[in-house]
């Protein structure tokens, strides 16, 4: 899986740096055809981050979620979270529709 971070306005440390790459590891976990990941950390003049992951799949498939805060590690497991159950829903309504249908007995 491909990782890349960038900062819009801003300068990230480290740390903020593993800790996305961290959190954002875990998501093949929910949806195994992930392949690239990216995460984009902006900065407002209010001091709040803004934070948007942007997950691409197998097939063309793009999953993007956002999310404000005041906290750049708290916007971060926020917007990861969000992911998650996006991806659950998705794996969840194509494991029930392959599996729809089938034999009638009489």
């Amino acid at each position: 899986m491909r990782f890349t971070i960038s900062g819009k306005h801003i300068d990230l440390p480290e740390d903020v740096i593993e800790h996305a790459r961290e959190k954002t590891s875990k998501l093949p976990r929910y949806y195994d055809s992930i392949n690239r990941v990216e995460v984009i950390v902006g900065g407002s003049k209010d001091g709040s981050a803004n934070v948007e992951i942007i997950a691409r799949a197998k097939h063309r498939k793009v999953f993007v979620v956002s999310q404000t805060d005041q906290d750049v590690y708290r916007c971060i497991d926020l917007a990861v979270h969000k992911l998650e159950r996006q991806l659950m829903r998705i794996k969840g309504k194509e494991r029930d529709n392959k599996y729809k249908g089938g034999v009638k007995l009489q």
